[in-house]
């Protein structure tokens, strides 16, 4: 594999993945992929005669080992895994031993790396953001590399080309697993079942276990109550259902929303 993609860097791996992805999805798939590996196959010798069946059996071979996955598809995080060289891998940086699956945790980071509260992650709070990932991991990174790094970040993950990133936008490069909420229908089940699924909820966006949600569990919670209804919000729309969400639940205006205020708001008589 090495000789097909010799010494690839940050912005020639953004070249092909950008030239691949072409309907700007994030993914590779479809005639996209078929593409992919034809040009994978040109690209491995001219000793190597591109025919249909030498890139399908390339094709199996690469998506059996890199398709974490399994959808027949590449995400952005498998072909850096499949053509970037590991010194060269900055995408290995969000590698995690275990999976984002809480918006609590999700919007923590969001608040700490939003340094100026503008709702949106600029190019050098990403810049912040990607130094002190590398630091977490001990990996010495240069200005030059981290700026290369930054730069190519955003070409691919800013999806509508404004220069910065929103709330959906941190979350595809942090791999945030579905909504928690989806898997609850509070207004199609009996009493007893709402009671029962409330406290799920309830426990779930407790993180610090204080029985209260505050900062960021109130975020958490409020960016995927939202998403239910519309499927992508940004920074500042969440502050203001943030505001609106305190001010009809937390009735003793302490800043935070205690388990029975939010058992009011739902209309759920939660177990003391």
């Amino acid at each position: 594999m090495e000789c097909a993609f010799d010494n690839l860097d940050a912005a020639g791996f953004l070249e092909i993945w950008q030239h691949f992805d072409a309907d700007d999805n994030g993914y590779i798939e479809g005639k996209e992929l078929d593409d992919f590996f034809r040009h994978m196959m040109k690209k491995l010798g001219p000793e190597e005669k591109v025919t249909e069946n030498r890139i399908k059996r390339l094709k199996q071979r690469f998506m059996s080992a890199y398709d974490v996955t399994a959808d027949g598809r590449l995400q952005i995080q498998e072909l850096a895994n499949m053509i970037l060289p590991e010194d060269e891998n900055f995408l290995l940086v969000f590698r995690r031993e275990a999976a984002l699956d809480n918006s609590v945790d999700f919007m923590q980071i969001w608040r700490k790396y939003d340094a100026d509260s503008s709702g949106y992650i600029s190019a050098v709070e990403l810049k912040s953001f990607l130094k002190d990932l590398f630091l977490q991991q001990q990996t010495t990174v240069s200005s030059s590399k981290l700026e290369e790094y930054t730069d190519a970040m955003m070409k691919i993950f800013d999806k509508n080309k404004d220069g910065r990133l929103d709330l959906n936008d941190l979350a595809r490069i942090l791999s945030l697993e579905e909504n928690f909420l989806l898997q609850f229908k509070l207004d199609a089940c009996s009493k007893e079942e709402r009671k029962r699924d409330f406290e799920h909820i309830f426990d779930h966006y407790d993180v610090s276990k204080t029985g209260a949600l505050e900062g960021p569990e109130v975020d958490g919670f409020v960016k995927d109550m939202m998403e239910l209804v519309k499927p992508s919000i940004t920074g500042p729309e969440l502050d203001k259902l943030r505001a609106v969400l305190l001010g009809h639940c937390d009735v003793n205006k302490d800043g935070k929303i205690q388990k029975s205020e939010l058992a009011l708001c739902l209309g759920v008589k939660a177990q003391p």
